[in-house]
């Protein structure tokens, strides 16, 4: 019964998280399948892994005392390990779905999903444990402080690794491709090892820990702010051109840079034509978030890749502006 009620606790509010979160990505989001894939390598094989290597690099720790090595097993071991197995998602679509990443928040997001699908499963492992040592008060308590309280905190940590290889995928500087990822992921074994160390340590170092960890969630909303202004202006200055071009009205482009006019250009058609119209509705303004995207990484790279889907795009496009029209 405690198995299903550890499980129920993991899975709410993670559902809840999750959804917040895919909600952010205003004007192009991304595919479900990937995030979907994103979200499984954290619930599965990296906190397997994370499991057999924090239990071997920290043996030597505990053979000098027990509390030294849940110290530093807590502390450097699991930052660096599972910070890094988390980041091997990340490098996989930065390898090989690198035309997903298009903008700084995309980082975000896919390394938020990462970090919410290795909380989850982690998290039940907790409560189980802490019922089973504890008791039901300290069970709730448990509950409240890592699955509620500091339910994005893994979300946190691995986000900064998805922003800085977001940020080379964009970035015509070779220093810069090379450094920021390295930089991301150091920030995230760096929150990681903080939030550790201070819950290990406690005391007034408890203080540390709600510094650092909703310091840098604040943070981070406001790079999402940053990136969603910055896609908004992207979609007016690339489509203008698609404007002048016939491809769409005006209204249309200044309908697609603004997440408050698709809402309601969306909900009227839901009114007028039902789910088909407002799903068509979501399918328009997204292609025409790719297509801005698409043209902004030809002027940055010169890809012929880009102009291929761009004209793919501008098919699509216009049959769907038939539709909501």
């Amino acid at each position: 019964m405690i198995l299903v009620l550890s499980l129920l606790a993991a899975i709410i509010p993670t559902v809840f998280y999750v959804a917040l979160i895919y909600w952010v990505d205003r004007y192009e989001k991304e595919p479900l399948s990937l995030v979907l894939a994103a979200f499984l390598w954290g619930a599965i094989p990296s906190i397997m892994a994370a499991f057999i290597f924090n239990t071997a690099f920290s043996i030597p720790f505990y053979l000098l005392s027990e509390g030294f090595g849940d110290f530093v097993g807590a502390s450097i071991i699991a930052p660096l390990i599972e910070e890094s197995l988390k980041g091997l998602a990340l490098l996989g679509i930065f390898f090989f779905w690198r035309h997903e990443l298009d903008s700084p928040l995309d980082g975000i997001i896919y390394g938020a999903m990462v970090g919410m699908g290795f909380a989850m499963v982690e998290n039940v492992f907790y409560f189980v444990s802490v019922y089973n040592e504890l008791g039901t008060t300290a069970w709730q308590v448990n509950i409240f402080m890592r699955a509620i309280l500091f339910g994005l905190n893994h979300a946190l940590f691995t986000s900064m690794t998805g922003l800085g290889l977001a940020i080379a995928r964009l970035s015509r500087n070779q220093a810069v491709r090379f450094v920021v990822p390295i930089v991301g992921w150091g920030a995230a074994v760096l929150l990681h090892a903080i939030h550790n160390a201070s819950a290990s340590i406690g005391g007034l170092f408890c203080l540390l820990l709600l510094i650092s960890d909703f310091g840098g969630i604040l943070l981070t909303l406001v790079i999402i702010g940053w990136a969603l202004w910055q896609e908004s202006r992207w979609i007016k200055e690339y489509l203008a051109e698609e404007v002048e071009q016939g491809l769409l009205t005006q209204e249309q482009w200044q309908t697609a840079s603004s997440t408050l006019g698709r809402t309601r250009h969306g909900l009227a058609l839901l009114s007028s034509q039902g789910v088909s119209g407002y799903r068509a509705a979501a399918r328009f303004y997204q292609r025409c978030a790719e297509l801005a995207y698409k043209k902004h990484h030809f002027v940055l790279f010169n890809h012929g890749q880009d102009q291929e889907r761009a004209a793919r795009l501008r098919a699509e496009i216009t049959a769907l502006s038939q539709q909501i029209m």
